[in-house]
């Protein structure tokens, strides 16, 4: 896809690429690796690396001698399951290109010709709306995800859960991989920031500082998030001590309160024929209600002391 930016994302042809003159509009071109290695020729651009997409890790940017060029690893914010978004690019002041197996950095870049119109066109603020793609809806998964921890934190305390919640461990695996992807992308906007190559005009840097800004206030955020993540093991640890004391504190209370009948039960198991309660008429009776009173004193005396 070859597009020149203009007062919108303007699709064009090779040829007006390969036949830019100064001053012509920058570009922005989307390449499958293939492509790539093929008409890299055509842009006179020296590369300090291999733009293979499939080995992208990070999201990051690296200065060469004529070119910037970086990767975008972005995880996925609905089907977590599947593998991250990668993609790689290179630029300079004439323009960017995009090389990628999938169609992630296509289906952004056509969002933005589809949605925005700029009256000051460049190459600073399409990257800036294309780093704003990244995280445009993130405000709203981070506060989803903060009321499912808001779920999880009553039926904590409501007692409900008996077993550790795993719900609890997707959320914070999640908001570590956010985590790790904004400390990158912050990395990421300051060194677009730095312009040391001169590509961007500097008038135009506050853009990759505002996205900086905004990306810091979403890693706040998630920092918040993170501790809360903690805060809520602990308390599933705490309620869980709560409930075995508990059930210790009744086994404990039972015991003591039978311990004398096993006491009473050995000692006329004996069995001496000298015992006169083994002859008296209401032995057995009386066994019984000294029993009975034992017990009914123990719980009594163990209500008050409000171990039960």
């Amino acid at each position: 896809m070859y597009y020149l930016i203009r007062e919108t994302l303007t699709p064009c042809t090779a040829g007006e690429i390969r036949g830019r003159k100064e001053g012509d509009p920058p570009y922005v071109l989307v390449m499958n690796p293939e492509t790539w290695k093929e008409k890299r020729s055509l842009f006179d651009m020296i590369i300090d690396m291999d733009l293979d997409p499939t080995d992208v890790l990070e999201t990051k940017a690296t200065v060469n001698y004529t070119s910037l060029t970086g990767t975008f690893y972005v995880p996925r914010r609905k089907m977590r399951e599947k593998p991250p978004h990668r993609s790689a690019f290179v630029l300079d002041e004439q323009g960017i290109i995009f090389i990628e197996n999938g169609e992630f950095a296509g289906k952004m870049v056509e969002q933005i010709r589809q949605t925005k119109k700029w009256r000051l066109p460049s190459l600073e603020r399409f990257l800036y709306d294309f780093m704003d793609k990244l995280i445009e809806r993130d405000l709203h998964f981070l506060a989803e995800s903060e009321q499912e921890l808001r779920g999880i934190e009553d039926e904590i305390l409501s007692g409900e859960l008996d077993e550790y919640p795993d719900r609890l461990n997707e959320i914070r695996s999640f908001i570590m991989d956010l985590r790790i992807h904004y400390e990158q992308l912050i990395d990421f906007s300051q060194e677009l920031e730095d312009n040391e190559n001169g590509f961007f005009k500097e008038e135009n840097l506050r853009y990759f500082r505002l996205f900086n800004d905004r990306v810091s206030r979403l890693m706040d955020h998630v920092k918040s998030l993170w501790d809360y993540t903690v805060q809520l093991q602990e308390l599933f640890s705490t309620q869980m001590d709560i409930k075995m004391n508990r059930i210790m504190t009744v086994l404990t209370v039972i015991t003591a309160i039978f311990m004398p009948l096993t006491l009473i039960v050995g000692w006329y198991g004996m069995n001496f024929v000298t015992m006169p309660e083994l002859t008296w008429e209401y032995g057995y009776i009386g066994v019984i209600v000294l029993c009975l009173v034992i017990v009914i004193s123990g719980i009594i005396w163990f209500k008050r002391k409000k171990w039960l």
